[in-house]
């Protein structure tokens, strides 16, 4: 029997017992404020377009250094398609909406939605030390940044991260491709391949026994004694958030060549993947400024890694493990494999955010061959948190009060659901083959 409102399971209940919940952010803003606060710092719209500014400004090495960026001019973006075959499968009907993909398991370069905020973190710290050092003029041609005497300089430093795997590889591969020294501490989650991948492009891989949240702490410590090392912190960069947030004009143009409007009659959801925060934090940022109180952003997570829902249900004052909850931290989408949230991330959300939601193992794989199976879309399990959605909203006690409340259940017709994708493009062939048997053999169940 579907249980009533007023005996139905609390958020927190199913968030202790590992099951699929959704909460909904009581404290979303309509308006976005011009700043807001995020730490002890604040950012606008102006953050937003520096990142759009500084990509612009590389354009050019990068098409040079990168051969998969030459036909786009040394701009890293991914498409975004239509997906009719797989809504229905996802419980969207067409009463309720249609749903799109953000295909960032596409992204060049890096092959992850942390292609964005890590190549411009590296970008950054390039371009802080070409200007001191005299290696480019402001407004002058970055590709001098290719030439011996510029590498030579660069690999005197060292950029660090700590990572489950997809912002390694995007520091990994834009660091040394710069001349950098780099150097990426893995947690024991961290798929092999993915370190494999670091390697073979003369990244040094610092292996890790604890999980993402020690991986971390360990390179920002070994950092912390290097002068000419700068540690990329997840859970503590401005600039991480900056270049994430790089995603939400490119989108807004994209959704407008596709004649996608977004407004009061025409609302925009979006599910997002999140593991500390960082990346969906950045996105959502970016996506409330360019797009207004029409976009709904919610986050998707592992069962028994929700760390920032935790973080949301806790508040400010608090900084929770999953641990705390009783959970393992332990799934198969090893980009979500994270015990604590980013406090910097939680923090610009509670204004912006619409909600979280989580989603069991078996249901990413599930959705992982579905995406396959309709869409020929080749994605990692993590990935496929997003698609949980938009059943989550229509489908769901929780979603169809939330719309209810909103004022939005009557506009579903008209709306647009939009899963965002996270990685894939470079999974081995054989583990992907295993991910689509697993997906396969759950779905027959």
């Amino acid at each position: 029997m579907t249980p009533t409102p007023d005996t139905a399971p609390t958020v927190q209940d199913r968030l202790r017992a590992a099951q699929p919940c959704l909460w909904t952010n009581p404290g979303r803003q309509a308006e976005v404020p011009p700043r807001l606060s995020v730490g002890t710092a604040t950012v606008g719209v102006d953050d937003m377009q520096s990142a759009v500014a500084r990509f612009g400004r590389f354009a050019g090495l990068l098409a040079e250094l990168f051969p998969e960026l030459q036909a786009s001019g040394g701009v890293i973006e991914s498409p975004l398609v239509a997906a009719p075959a797989l809504g229905q499968p996802l419980g969207l009907d067409a009463e309720q909406g249609a749903l799109w993909v953000k295909c960032d398991h596409l992204l060049p370069v890096a092959g992850s939605i942390k292609a964005r905020g890590g190549i411009h973190e590296v970008l950054e710290f390039a371009e802080t030390l070409a200007l001191q050092h005299g290696l480019v003029a402001p407004g002058g041609d970055y590709r001098a940044l290719a030439r011996p005497e510029a590498r030579a300089l660069l690999g005197r430093y060292q950029v660090a991260v700590g990572s489950t795997g997809n912002l390694g590889l995007s520091i990994g591969v834009a660091a040394s491709s710069l001349g950098f020294r780099a150097a990426v501490h893995m947690s024991a989650d961290a798929k092999e391949w993915k370190k494999e991948r670091l390697r073979r492009r003369g990244v040094e891989v610092v292996e890790h026994a604890g999980d993402y949240e020690q991986a971390v702490a360990a390179g920002r410590a070994q950092a912390a004694s290097d002068p000419f090392c700068h540690f990329v912190d997840d859970e503590r960069s401005l600039s991480l958030l900056q270049g994430y947030s790089a995603a939400a004009p490119a989108l807004q143009r994209q959704l407008a060549a596709a004649g996608i409007t977004v407004d009061a009659m025409h609302p925009l959801f979006v599910y997002l993947p999140c593991g500390v925060g960082g990346a969906p934090a950045g996105i959502t940022f970016g996506l409330r400024q360019v797009l207004g109180p029409h976009v709904h952003c919610f986050f998707a997570e592992p069962v028994q890694s929700p760390c920032f829902l935790a973080q949301m249900l806790a508040g400010p004052h608090d900084h929770p493990s999953v641990y705390d909850w009783g959970l393992s931290n332990q799934t198969e989408a090893d980009g979500l494999a994270v015990p604590r949230a980013s406090l910097l991330a939680a923090s610009l959300m509670h204004p912006l955010l619409s909600g979280v939601y989580t989603v069991q193992d078996a249901t990413l794989f599930q959705h992982l061959a579905l995406a396959h199976d309709t869409q020929q879309l080749r994605i990692e399990p993590s990935a496929a948190a997003g698609f949980s959605g938009p059943g989550m909203l229509t489908g769901t006690l929780a979603g169809c009060a939330w719309l209810r409340a909103q004022g939005l259940e009557a506009h579903l017709p008209r709306a647009t659901h939009l899963a965002w994708t996270t990685g894939g493009l470079f999974v081995p062939d054989t583990e992907y083959d295993r991910f689509l048997q697993r997906g396969r053999e759950a779905t027959s169940r």
